[in-house]
């Protein structure tokens, strides 16, 4: 049973686009660092509705199994990442779900 696990990114006003970009590949790597990952999404807000809340960027990964997204949480590579990421972030929504359910 995958799970898809989405997270919404408001960065702060401090947060240059060369720090946006720089953390947005270092989100990207972690799929290649940590076993269970296995697929990777990632974009700005394109909506024309205005209905983001002020979040810019979604980070979008699939785990093979709950075991896996449950390991990642707590992973090393993925706490460091949240380290560097901490300083430049105004809010983040994460919201995970499983695919075999309907």
């Amino acid at each position: 049973m995958a799970i898809k696990h989405i997270v919404l990114v408001k960065f702060t006003d401090s947060a240059s686009s060369e720090v946006v970009h720089n953390l947005s590949q270092s989100f990207a790597e972690l799929p290649s660092l940590i076993p269970g990952i296995t697929a990777f999404e990632a974009g700005q807000n394109v909506s024309p509705e205005g209905l983001n809340h002020g979040f810019t960027h979604a980070f979008v990964m699939t785990f093979v199994d709950t075991t896996a997204r449950d390991s990642y949480l707590p992973h090393a590579q993925h706490q460091a990442f949240v380290e560097r990421l901490k300083p430049y972030l105004a809010d983040v929504l994460v919201f995970d779900y499983d695919l075999s359910v309907t």
